[in-house]
Parts: structure tokens; C-alpha cells; sequence
């Protein structure tokens, strides 16, 4: 999933105009409630975001007033809702009756059943204080994306020796007034009378949304030494672009400094609309809403390598006071992806000891001693077995991820729907030994509903990794390319906060290594045309497709 958020004023050389921090989408919270209070990344402050109305007389009230709320996929968003009983018609909200409050994260309310989660209210000891439904609902112009082409007719001619080589560049304005880089066309080589191929852009990457947000664009004549010549601009919005091909959208392109100098100027030619089309696009949601699991299993990396656990300088070394590297990457990446998983259990693994009571080396050993289920409640299950395993086991090696790759692989390879999307994350500190064998696992789980990411921890070169990622080259093994990027891998050393804040580092890491997530799960499932279920008919309840109550 890509974004909608707020970069400065970009350049108009090459840039992707979804890669900067937009948020995945926005979601309406609904909320039968008070207060909500949202908290910034880093730090324990809670801020509040809004208020609902205030209804009379009822213990279920049910609001109209709804929060829009940013979701990123990638970020553990914890949420706050305060309820009060109303006495008087002051702001302080001291001087009204608390009710109860609770604690949630966006992602829980969005990985519930149908995106509506319930909760008992707390924070008055020994009183029952009732219950909140909190229900989340995708803002449709966010899963929309318009397919536009454009014209242009007697551009000003830029180049001495010929005609302009014209192009392109459409902003988004920002609530700040800043605007930001959205598009660009392909240039038009030698031709004042330009056609642009066609192009698709999200809605929300166009105006975030606000049909009446203004869009400029700028033309320009392509010069090869990247000094783009400016020929000149207009500017429009979504409603205006929305009523397709008409003598409103034939637009004026004006370049300022001629219209300052130039009495009889009349403009620097006309870019005319030619087609605009909506389409409707199923998004990552649209899957969990429909009750697609994502199953999330961490394999930790036993070499001896790492050093003696029970040494300080060691990756696994237990501080009694801090977590280690290992425990805070499983914390990071475990804690937002399992809000999307409804049981809860975790398989989890460790590779390169050897296991007692026989010293037998494995590369696929169950983190709590049970081979035939090693699954783990919840993340901090998964913590508790890790630590206990690291008193068990004998470090030692080679470092193979082949074995516990193909684990996961053998249960994605079951699944041919959309029910189920496996997500394997390996926490290792060094030098793959079986990078061949890797590769050809990669390569077969390419085709498989499953994403890989690797942390990789303490002070090593992490080369064959940063190979194994396949940003720059796709991974291939004996001639067979993967079919998509599945791998993620980021050195943790460039999320350690400095300051020693361990919440703000798990924040970084989450956020690189999770960003990557919508988007390899939507290309794997529109590959194979596999569409998300319905909701179940209990999330639309008849007449009151949005209606909540506590």
C-alpha cells in the first residue's frame, strides 16, 4: 500500500511519487464516546484528537460525530478513548463525571471481525463501567484512482534550434500551503501540439482526499542537462478534473514573468483534458475486513556466533534492566502484526544449536521444546520461549535459513484463497553459510502467499543479505528469477535511538520493515486474481451501515 502524506516542495527530477510517507489510507473511527486521545511515536505523551457531541439522558449513546484517523499498516498507533457524563457546558473536562476509559491500538480495531472491536470500559477500581464499540470504516475516496490524459496546444517554444520537448508536473497542495510533487508525464519530444500517454494515480496521492484542494501543474521543456526550461502553469482541483472532457477543463497555461512584462500577453498555449476515468481499487483491507489472517512466525538465529549468553557483550545477553537486540526486534515487528492475527499463536523457531539432551544440530528447532506445536501465545509468549531456550540450547552453527524458510513455505503452499498471508520474520547476526539453497527457497516462496524479513543484528557485513533483499537486482537461483520481491532485510543497527530509547527504535524498525507489507501481499493476490471475501453480513447490520453503541 502506498501513501498519502506530507513531503516538502520536491524536485522534478526522478522521484516516486508513492513512496513518500502517505498514509496507507484513512479510516473513519466510530465511537459511541468522548474523548479521543491519540499518542506520538517515541514518547508516552497522549494528545488529544477529539471530541464526539454530547447526547442527553441515555447510558447507550450512539454518535454521529466520527474521527478520521491516518492508518499506516506499518506503525503500532495506540489509541485512548475517555467517556464523561456531561453537567455543565464547559471544555475543562475536569469539571464533568468520568465514566471509564479504554486502551486500544488502530491496528486491533482494523484486525477485529467486520473492524469493530469491543472493549470493557476500566479506570474506575472495583466499578463495572460498561463497554465501548469502536468500529472502523475505509474512507472510499481513499481505494480510488483516476486515469486521466492530457493535451496541449501552442506551447511556447523553448529551445533556439527547435520546437519544445514539454512535460508535466502535477502538486498536491498541503494544509501548510506547501506543495507536493504527485506526477509526472513522460516528455513529448520536438512537438508544441503535445498528447501524454495516459496515467493512473491514487485519489488520495492527488488531493488526499479534499475534492476542492487545489492541484497545480506545471510545464516544462526537457533540456538533457536536467535544467528543465518553465514554460508555464495552471491550476485546478479534483471536483474540476471530475467532469471529464468540457470547456472547463481547457486550461490557460500562464507563465507569470511574461503576463509581468508583456502588456498583450495572453497565455504560453492550452493543456485540455481529454479523458478522466474513476476506478474503485480492492486495498489491503478490503482482505482483512473480509477475514484473511495474517500468520506470523519468528525464526532467532542460535550460532555461537552471537556470544556466550551469559556474557555481556553477548547479542543474547538477558539484562535483567534492558532488552536485547533480538527481544526488541521480535517486540517491534511482532506487536503490530499481531493485531492482525485472531488466535494469537505463534510458531516460533530457532536455527543453528545444538538441542539436548543428545547435542543434535538443528536448523529448525521449536523455541518451546515442543516440535509438534510449537506455537506461542501471543508475542510475549514468543519472548518467554526464546529466553528459555537460550538456557537450554548450545549455541553453535553454520547459519543456514533454508530450513526454516521452507517450514513456513510447506504451510503457505497449502493455502490457494485469500484467507491466509504468512509473514516469516529471522532475526540473524551474521554470514549466511547456505546462500545458495536460501536463494532457491526464496525463489519458491516467491509464489507462495508469504513475505520474509531479516533483521540483522550486532556489528557484522551484512552483503549477502542486502543481496537476498532484492531491491536492486531480483534474487534468482539456477536461472529462475522470483517471481516478486518477497525479502525485507534492514541492519538494526541504523534504528538504535542513541538517547537509549528503546520505544522509539522499535518504532524506526517496525516502520521500515513493515512498510513494505500491503503492498507484497496486494501484488501477490492480484497476480493470481484472487479478490477479498465479503464482509460477513453481521458488519452491515440492515439501515445502519455505521452505527455503534456502547
Amino acid at each position: 500500500m502506498s501513501s498519502c502524506g506530507f513531503l516538502n516542495m520536491a524536485t522534478i527530477g526522478d522521484f516516486d511519487p508513492l513512496s513518500a510517507t502517505i498514509p496507507a489510507t484513512k479510516v473513519e473511527i466510530t465511537v459511541s464516546f468522548c474523548v479521543l486521545y491519540t499518542q506520538g511515536i517515541g514518547n508516552k505523551e497522549w494528545r488529544e484528537f477529539g471530541r464526539t457531541e454530547v447526547i442527553d439522558n441515555t447510558l447507550n449513546p450512539d454518535f454521529v460525530r466520527k474521527f478520521i484517523l491516518d492508518y499506516f499498516f506499518e506503525e503500532r498507533q495506540n489509541l485512548k478513548f475517555d467517556l464523561y457524563d456531561v453537567d455543565s457546558k464547559s471544555s475543562n473536562l475536569s469539571k464533568h463525571d468520568f465514566l471509564g476509559q479504554a486502551f486500544c491500538t488502530l491496528g486491533e480495531v482494523v484486525g477485529s471481525l467486520c473492524g469493530r472491536m469491543e472493549k470493557p470500559l476500566g479506570g474506575i477500581p472495583g466499578k463495572k463501567c460498561g463497554t465501548i464499540i469502536v468500529k472502523a470504516e475505509e474512507l472510499s475516496n481513499c481505494r480510488e484512482s483516476v486515469m486521466m490524459q492530457f493535451c496541449a496546444n501552442k506551447l511556447d517554444k523553448k529551445d533556439f534550434f527547435g520546437k519544445s520537448d514539454p512535460f508535466l508536473v502535477f502538486y498536491r497542495s498541503n494544509e501548510d500551503g506547501t506543495f507536493t510533487i504527485c506526477h509526472k508525464t513522460e516528455v513529448v519530444k520536438v512537438n508544441l501540439n503535445p498528447v501524454w500517454q495516459a496515467f493512473k494515480i491514487p485519489v488520495r496521492a492527488l488531493c488526499n482526499g479534499d475534492f476542492d484542494r487545489t492541484i497545480k501543474v506545471e510545464v516544462y521543456d526537457w533540456d538533457r542537462d536536467g535544467g528543465h526550461d518553465f514554460i508555464g502553469e495552471f491550476s485546478t482541483s479534483y471536483r474540476e478534473l471530475s467532469r471529464g472532457q468540457s470547456q472547463f477543463n481547457v486550461y490557460e497555461v500562464i507563465n507569470p514573468k511574461k503576463k509581468a512584462k508583456k502588456k498583450k500577453y495572453l497565455n504560453s498555449g492550452t493543456v485540455t483534458l481529454l479523458s478522466f476515468l474513476v476506478d474503485i481499487e480492492v486495498t489491503f483491507l478490503d482482505y482483512i475486513k473480509g477475514g484473511t489472517q495474517i500468520n506470523f512466525t519468528v525464526a532467532i538465529d542460535f550460532t555461537a556466533s552471537n556470544g556466550n549468553p551469559s556474557q555481556p557483550t553477548s547479542l543474547h545477553y538477558m539484562n535483567p534492566y534492558q532488552l536485547n537486540a533480538y527481544a526488541i526486534a521480535l517486540k517491534a515487528v511482532g506487536e503490530i502484526i499481531q493485531d492482525y492475527d485472531s488466535d494469537k499463536m505463534f510458531p516460533a523457531l530457532g536455527f543453528g544449536a545444538k538441542l539436548p539432551p543428545d547435542g543434535r544440530i538443528s536448523h529448525e528447532f521449536a523455541l518451546n521444546g515442543n516440535p509438534k506445536n510449537p506455537y506461542c501465545n501471543g508475542i510475549d509468549g514468543v519472548m518467554e520461549a526464546y529466553y528459555q531456550s537460550l538456557k537450554s540450547v548450545q549455541l553453535y552453527g553454520p547459519t543456514n535459513f533454508s530450513p526454516v524458510i521452507n517450514h513456513v513455505a510447506r504451510y503457505a503452499a497449502s493455502i490457494k484463497d485469500e484467507s491466509q498471508y504468512f509473514i516469516l520474520l529471522i532475526i540473524t547476526d551474521g554470514v549466511i553459510s547456505d546462500m545458495a539453497q536460501t536463494k532457491e527457497s526464496i525463489v519458491n516462496a516467491a509464489c507462495l502467499p508469504m513475505s520474509i524479513i531479516i533483521v540483522g543484528v550486532g556489528p557484522a557485513e551484512f552483503d549477502a543479505m542486502i543481496e537476498l533483499d532484492g531491491d536492486a537486482v531480483r534474487i534468482s537461483s539456477r536461472g529462475r528469477y522470483a517471481e516478486r520481491d518477497i525479502v525485507q532485510f534492514v541492519p538494526f543497527r541504523d534504528y538504535i535511538d542513541h538517547t537509549g530509547n528503546h520505544i522509539l527504535s522499535m518504532a524506526r524498525l517496525a516502520k521500515d520493515v513493515l512498510a513494505e507489507i500491503p503492498d507484497q501481499f496486494l501484488s501477490y493476490m492480484r497476480t493470481r486474481g484472487i479478490n477479498p471475501s465479503p464482509a460477513p453480513p453481521l458488519c452491515t447490520p440492515p439501515g445502519h451501515p455505521l452505527q455503534t453503541q456502547i
